[in-house]
């Protein structure tokens, strides 16, 4: 409504002020917002509606062998010429926008493959969100398999951003998915993902100090057996998950972690497993430091395991419902980080 709210105001301009008073600048504002707000067709009728609005003025007031008014007619029929053409141009980047967007989309969901809900006797629920709404695609990523050895899960987080770091999380990504049913424990999983990434970046040798030789990934692996009611897991610099046990969120800091992958360094000792019980109706979500590090406008960090708690008793995609709109209220709409989270609920066996 407001090109036409403008133009009417240059009407009203034009009648009840003095003659000195010239209402081009409210019709030549409706003309321009128009090809800004509506579509082609609203243009170009708000064109031409100012323009006769303009030419009514001069018969009213008796100006049509006034020259300066004929100049200024003129003006507003270039501006209505203009407004057309730029609403072209913003149709025609419009068009290019949502291409790019699902091209984007198409992008992440062939390296993101949507996770099952159910896996065995565990409910599986995620949510990402990218830092950048119109790209929807990022480096951070999850992953959940059922195998002979259980349920098993990867959350991780490529360092950079863009095209690279696509790549990167789909190598791992591909390679978890290889591995996930071979290996018989999470740590010779570790060991496969690590030499997976590491001929994979021996194919691009990059000069020190690139990006290239520099996209390491933290991750976190997880493994949920269906006969033991515990989780087992293997962090390579990642957060640590959080357990939601009867109302209570415990945070299940490793006691030996592992440099991240791909950085190069050897884990001496090989990877430490870490222990924790798992009983049916808890919940285990893993999360990048993307949540983490979310900050509200003083700056301070988003506290998630406090935050967490008083959803604790509801079903994981309620839980991620509120954790998805107390981020984006905590952060007031602006993340600086895209964000994964990924909660695995053990249903009862009943």
């Amino acid at each position: 409504m407001l090109p036409v709210l403008l133009m009417v105001m240059g009407l009203f301009i034009g009648l009840f002020t003095p003659r000195d008073v010239r209402p081009d600048a409210f019709l030549a504002t409706a003309m321009v917002s128009a090809a800004a707000l509506l579509p082609l067709w609203g243009t170009v009728l708000v064109g031409v509606g100012s323009c006769t609005v303009f030419v009514g003025l001069m018969v009213d007031f008796h100006a049509l062998q006034d020259a300066t008014a004929y100049s200024e007619l003129a003006t507003l029929a270039a501006i209505a010429a203009f407004s057309v053409f730029f609403n072209r141009l913003l149709g025609r980047r419009a068009h290019q926008l949502v291409q790019v967007r699902s091209v984007a989309e198409a992008a992440q969901l062939a390296v993101l493959h949507p996770v099952p809900r159910h896996l065995g006797a565990v409910t599986l629920e995620s949510l990402y969100l990218a830092a950048a709404a119109e790209a929807r695609i990022g480096g951070d990523l999850y992953e959940a398999i059922r195998t002979q050895h259980g349920v098993r899960l990867l959350i991780g987080d490529v360092r950079g951003k863009g095209l690279l770091a696509i790549q990167t999380a789909a190598t791992l990504l591909s390679a978890f998915r290889e591995a996930a049913h071979d290996a018989p424990d999470l740590p010779h999983l570790a060991c496969r993902l690590e030499t997976s990434m590491s001929r994979d970046a021996s194919r691009y040798p990059g000069v020190p100090g690139s990006e290239i030789a520099e996209r390491f990934i933290t991750a976190l692996l997880a493994e949920i057996p269906d006969d033991e009611p515990v989780v087992r897991t293997v962090t390579c610099g990642h957060p640590p998950p959080l357990l939601l046990h009867r109302g209570e969120v415990r945070e299940l800091r490793p006691a030996a972690p592992s440099p991240p992958l791909n950085l190069g360094m050897p884990v001496s000792g090989g990877y430490h497993v870490d222990l924790a019980p798992f009983h049916p109706a808890d919940q285990l979500l893993l999360y990048t430091d993307g949540v983490t590090e979310t900050r509200d406008r003083s700056g301070a960090f988003y506290p998630l395991a406090e935050r967490i708690r008083s959803w604790s008793g509801e079903a994981p995609h309620q839980l991620l419902d509120h954790l998805h709109r107390d981020l984006i209220a905590y952060s007031g709409g602006e993340l600086d980080d895209d964000i994964a989270v990924l909660v695995a609920w053990r249903r009862s066996s009943h």
